[in-house]
């Protein structure tokens, strides 16, 4: 279980779509010709624990999504509730959808799946108090700068890398079916030094819009060929 923070904001994030320029800040869109693998493990990482480039394979079903009611004259809302981040303290890693059609629909009509991008910045030098699952006081270095959260929509045809030590929510599927992705990244198999968690309770959400409109949000660029 991650550790849980003693604080959090209230914020309401509007997803915008996944573009190169706007989502530099925290990795790369990933779009031809290619998104390079970063090794920071030598001499960076406290063990000293040589690294592997790693690539794996996973499923990612629909997430759940909350409806918030706006009133008798407006409609409900859909809303995705964040409530933990991970981090990669020494490696980029980048997650390739191996489904997804670079097309808007699928058969049917039916509205081809998103996934939505959560980063936030790391306050660099700065520490967090936290308590793990006994119930003890921890600090959490280098914690998500949870006042400035994105959240950014990505389609078929595109693909997203995380930047080295870059906090971000597990992978989410917005829609009616899973989205398989490829995952390439560096590890060396000590558990903090391959992965850093932060879990936090009620308070970020991102707002996905109106109640059965999911999916029209503006579109961005594809950015990857169907050849890739």
């Amino acid at each position: 279980m991650a550790p849980i923070l003693s604080t959090n904001p209230t914020v309401t994030l509007t997803p915008v779509p996944l573009t190169p320029e706007n989502f530099a800040q925290f990795g790369t869109a990933v779009y031809s010709p290619i998104s390079p693998l970063l090794d920071r493990y030598t001499n960076a990482c406290p063990s000293g624990q040589p690294s592997e480039a790693r690539m794996t394979m996973f499923c990612c079903f629909p997430r759940n999504l909350r409806t918030v009611s706006t009133g008798p004259q407006l409609s409900d809302r859909e809303v995705f509730d964040v409530r933990i981040l991970e981090r990669h303290p020494f490696t980029n890693q980048t997650f390739i959808p191996v489904d997804l059609s670079a097309h808007s629909k699928v058969g049917d009509g039916e509205e081809e799946p998103l996934f939505l991008v959560v980063v936030a910045p790391t306050l660099k030098g700065k520490t967090a108090t936290a308590k793990n699952e006994a119930g003890e006081t921890v600090t959490i270095r280098d914690p998500p700068d949870l006042n400035n959260i994105k959240a950014f929509v990505a389609r078929g045809g595109q693909a997203v890398t995380y930047g080295v030590g870059t906090w971000h929510a597990p992978m989410v599927v917005l829609g009616r079916r899973r989205v398989d992705f490829v995952v390439v990244q560096f590890v060396n198999g000590v558990g903090d030094e391959d992965c850093q968690e932060a879990a936090f309770g009620e308070g970020v959400v991102v707002d996905l819009g109106r109640k059965g409109q999911l999916g029209r949000v503006e579109k961005g660029p594809r950015l990857w060929s169907a050849k890739l």
